[in-house]
Parts: structure tokens; sequence; C-alpha cells
């Protein structure tokens, strides 16, 4: 596993003394039990929802089985039936590198801990990389300062996503660069690139870091790479295994395809200047992003790793890539934090006052901390996070009617309950396919519009010959002989 093994190796070689390997792994160790902490109580509590924990769980089950990555729940969710390949919507290789675990315990919880492991990780190169740049208190305030901010919050908040990869993979390329360890840093990159078919797009602008930073051959090899490994994901890759690569494509506004939106943002560039900072939730967005560097990433070159990214999120059409919900900063938090730490290391240099680094990572540190209580880190120290409702007690004895092995739609914050020992599909407002159903008229919960219409839709399966087994705090289970 290239993230893990690279993180363990880093450990013993902090060159801080074992005082600051204690130190560094407490502080991994911490972040890792806080993540963990607040996405099983929400798992616990029903709060976790089957787009997109029960789709990936079903998707790395089928690899730990040696099988295809399928998700029965997503291939009915798009009409493309059970054997749905996940690779073939997003690409994502490097899930497999999960499968393993899943012989140890075979369950969503397992996608849990491994996120909060993953993004706990990151710490490790971006403190190496702190210690190298500004020194070790510095490099202490930042890595707290990356434990602890918004985008990571939202993240391990969000179910599972394949992004947990992105922040260590991303923090070691720069930590190895800055150290001359090229090889080092083509295995980051090899391993970026597997986390998701986009994200040969940070690949391609790290290698324009890498062309300023003097290293040509590097910069244009990356560079072209990142670009083709894209364009092959989208063009080669995903339409192999049935998938369809404009099923995410969101600029029609733009054009109809890449060569035409380049054209539409040569030829109308005020156009396009314009999109990105309209609606403002885009500016929000930016400034959200921004300010934890306390602004000093502008003055970095390792910031434009993070400009494709955004502006792949910024020119869409789909408002909810624009804002600060779900997991879509956490791609670009690392490049955010380091190129924040080189732009403080910039800026002492220009102005000669050695006190800056240690000011600058302080504020930074400070701004973190200043963000917890809007952002859901905050939840962890509110006694109400933690209290099960009779909603809670009812949607587990709900749970407890279905028996194993069968094929379920259910609601979608009850299916990551079952994922690990039943067939789980989305309920939908479609005709029912599977002989099991939990459904919730009380609540109301994607992609329903009302709970009004689930309980028409739970009248309409029991005319349909579905029995009522279980009806409690709004949940209802239905079975059809």
């Amino acid at each position: 596993m290239i993230a893990i093994r690279a993180a363990r190796t880093a450990l013993p070689r902090l060159t801080g003394g074992d005082r600051d390997v204690v130190a560094v792994t407490a502080i991994t160790i911490a972040a890792m039990g806080i993540y963990t902490l607040l996405g099983l109580v929400r798992h616990t509590l029903f709060r976790t929802t089957s787009l997109d924990l029960t789709l990936f769980d079903q998707a790395v089950r089928g690899m730990a089985g040696f099988g295809a990555p399928t998700s029965p729940l997503r291939g009915m969710n798009l009409g493309q039936g059970m054997d749905f390949n996940q690779l073939s919507e997003h690409f994502s290789p490097i899930l497999a590198l999960l499968a393993p675990l899943y012989w140890v315990h075979d369950g969503p919880e397992t996608l849990i801990v491994a996120q909060a492991a993953l993004f706990a990780l990151a710490i490790v190169p971006i403190w190496r990389y702190t210690r190298r740049v500004l020194g070790s208190t510095p490099a202490y305030l930042v890595a707290i300062a990356y434990a602890l901010s918004w985008p990571v919050a939202r993240a391990v908040n969000f179910d599972f996503h394949e992004v947990a990869f992105a922040p260590v993979l991303i923090s070691l390329m720069i930590e190895r660069f800055h150290a001359g360890r090229h090889g080092h840093v083509a295995l980051a990159v090899l391993g970026l690139a597997l986390v998701k078919e986009d994200m040969g797009l940070m690949v391609l602008g790290f290698g324009v870091f890498a062309l300023i930073k003097g290293r040509r051959f590097d910069g244009l090899m990356y560079a072209g790479f990142g670009l083709a490994y894209t364009l092959l994901a989208l063009g080669v890759f995903i339409p192999a295994l049935g998938g369809d690569s404009h099923m995410y494509w969101a600029y029609d506004h733009l054009g109809a395809d890449i060569p035409a939106v380049a054209g539409k943002v040569i030829t109308d560039p005020l156009g396009t200047l314009d999109l990105l900072v309209s609606p403002m939730a885009k500016i929000d967005t930016l400034v959200f992003l921004l300010w934890p560097a306390l602004l000093s990433c502008l003055f970095s070159p390792i910031i434009l790793l993070a400009a494709p990214p955004y502006l792949e999120r910024m020119l869409s059409d789909r408002p909810i890539w624009w804002n600060t919900e779900f997991h879509h900063s956490a791609f670009i938090v690392a490049v955010v934090i380091c190129a924040g730490v080189d732009g403080a290391a910039r800026l002492i240099r220009w102005t000669g006052r050695d006190g800056l680094g240690l000011a600058w990572a302080a504020g930074a540190c400070a701004v973190a901390l200043s963000l917890v209580p809007r952002f859901p880190f905050d939840q962890l120290i509110r006694p109400e996070f933690y209290q099960s409702q009779p909603d809670v007690a009812a949607a587990e004895a709900a749970v407890r009617v279905i028996p194993d092995g069968v094929v379920v739609e259910a609601i979608n914050h009850v299916g990551p309950h079952l994922s690990g020992r039943d067939t789980v599909l989305l309920w939908e407002d479609r005709p029912a396919v599977a002989p099991w159903i939990i459904a919730d008229v009380a609540r109301i919960s994607y992609p329903w519009g009302s709970p009004d219409r689930q309980r028409e839709r739970v009248e309409e399966l029991k005319r349909d010959g579905y029995q009522v087994l279980f009806d409690q705090e709004g949940y209802v289970v239905l079975h059809r002989p």
C-alpha cells in the first residue's frame, strides 16, 4: 500500500529525536481517534447513508472476494442492473488496497476506520515538510491545523469516499519532492492518479510546479502523464467497463466537450472569470479554502496543484460542487496547507523576519480552531450528538426483522446497517424488485421528495401484495412472499 508504507517508513526517520517520533505518533493516533469516533457514532445512530457508504462497501467487498467491485445498489439506482461495476462510474482502482481489511472485518465500519486512518496519516509528511521549512514548533502547529481543518471534518462526516487517499499521497508528493527523493515522488504520483479519474489533472498541476522548480524533464513527464491519464480514464477505461464517460459532464453551458470548453475559455475570458465568482457561494468557498493558510498559499507555486481541481468544481453547473458541504474540498486541503507553509517561508526571506514562521503557524492553528464550531467536529463536544432517540431503537428493530442473505430495498439511512449481510438496494420511487423493503414514512430521505409520497408508496406496495411485518416510529418493514 503506497500511502501507508511511505508514511510508516517515514516515522522512524523523523530525525527530530525520540520525543518528536512520540509526539507526531500521538497527534496522528489522536486525529485518527477523533475521525473514527465521529464516523462510528454517526453510523451507530443511523446517520450514514447508502449513497455513498453502502455503495463503497459493496464494491470493496467484491474486491475482497477476488471479484469485480460491483455495486448492486448503484447499478439499480442508475438503471444498469445488479452487476454494475463501480469502476465504470469513477475509476478508483486504489480502493483495492482496502480489500484485505475485509478479511478482518467484513462491513462498512471497516471503511469508516480506514478513512480515519488515511486522513490521519497525512499528518506525518505534513509535519516533516513543515519542520524542514519552518522548524519544529511550527510543524506541530501546522499538523494540528491540518488535523482540525474543515475540509477533513466535512469528509469524515460524510460516510466514505476515495478522497481519503488524497491528502496523504499529495503531502507525500510535496514532501518527497522537497527532500529530493524523486523516486518516491513518482510512486506517490502514481498512487494519486489511481484515486480517481480526474486526479490526473492535479498531477498535471504538479508537473507545472516541477517545471517552475527547475525539474524540466520530470515536470513535462508528470504534466503529460496526468493529462493523458485523465483522458484515458474517461475515454477508454470507464467505457471499457460499461460506463458513460459523460455521466459527470457538467459543462454544457461552456461546451459539449473539452475542446469546446477550451475554446470558450479562450474566446470569452471575462465570462469565464464571472463563472468563477458567481454565485456568491463560490466566493465563500474560495475564502474558506484560502483563509486557513492565512492567504500565504498564494505566494507559493505549490498552489498550482490545486488549480485544476478547483476550476473543475467552480466552472461546473452543479451547485453541490461549489459549496463547502461534503467531501470535495478534502481533495486540495493538503495542497493549501503545504503551499501556505512554503508561502510563509518566502515571506520570511522577503522580509527578513525569522519569527514570522512561528507567528504564521500559530495563526493557521488558531484559524483551524476558530472554524471548529462551524463545521462537524463541533458535534463531538455536544452531548446530544451521542444520544439515541426512539427512532434509532425502532430502526434497529426493523433491521433485525430482515433475514440474512436476502435482497432488500432500504431507505437511504438504513441501508448501511444491512450491507454486511444482505444485498442492499436503495428504496426509491420506482417499481419494487426486492422481496424485502424497509421504508421510512416519517423522515424525508434521498431520493424522495417528501414523507407524504413515501407514505403513499407504502400503501401502493401493500396493494401490490407486500405484507407489513413491522411498523414503528415511521419505519415499515414489508415482505412479499
